[in-house]
C-alpha cells in the first residue's frame, strides 16, 4: 500500500513539535528572502526571528551553515570562473586576471554598483570547454580573449 505525500506529511507534522515546524520553515524562508533582495539583510532576519519565535542567535546559526545563503549583497550577476585542473591549464587565471582589473573586484567582491559579483568554483562540469566561466545560469566556454572581452560587456549591460 502506498500513502500519498498529504498523508506522510500529516503523519510526519502529527509527531513534530511547534518548534520544530518552526525550525523546519527556515530554510524555505531564507530561499524566498534572498530570492527578493539577493541576500539576507540583517532586518530580515530580524523580523523572521520574531514571527517564528526563534531566538536570533538559532536563524543566525542555521544560515551561516550553509553555503548558499548571503550576508551582503550581491550583484546582479554573478560570474562564476572555473578554477578546476582543466579550466587553469587552459587559462583560467587570464580571465580571472582580466576581469579583476576591469573591475576592481577580487574573488568574492561584488562592484559598488552592484552590477557583478565575481567568484571562482572548483568545476562547473564542462570541461571539455575550458576555460569556462558562467554568468548567472549561462555557461560560457572555450574563453579567449575575445569572448572575455564579450563577457565584459554583457556583464556592463543593463
Amino acid at each position: 500500500m502506498t500513502m500519498k505525500v498529504d498523508e506522510v506529511i500529516g503523519i510526519v507534522s502529527d509527531h513534530l513539535t511547534d518548534d520544530q515546524k518552526k525550525r523546519g520553515v527556515l530554510l524555505h524562508a531564507f530561499q524566498e528572502i534572498q530570492e527578493e533582495h539577493n541576500f539576507l539583510p540583517e532586518e530580515q532576519l530580524v523580523n523572521l526571528s520574531k514571527e517564528l519565535s526563534l531566538p536570533l542567535s538559532y536563524v543566525y546559526s542555521t544560515a551561516t551553515f550553509y553555503k548558499q545563503f548571503y550576508f551582503t549583497p550581491r550583484g546582479r550577476k554573478i560570474v562564476k570562473v572555473c578554477t578546476g585542473t582543466a579550466c587553469h591549464v587552459r587559462g583560467a587565471s587570464v580571465v580571472m586576471n582580466k576581469l579583476i582589473d576591469e573591475f576592481g573586484v577580487k574573488d568574492g567582491e561584488t562592484t559598488e554598483d552592484l552590477a557583478m559579483t565575481l567568484e571562482t568554483v572548483g568545476c562547473i562540469g564542462c570541461c571539455g570547454l575550458a576555460p569556462v566561466a558562467t554568468i548567472n545560469e549561462n555557461i560560457l566556454g572555450e574563453i579567449d580573449d575575445e569572448k572575455t572581452d564579450e563577457m565584459i560587456e554583457n556583464i556592463k549591460e543593463e
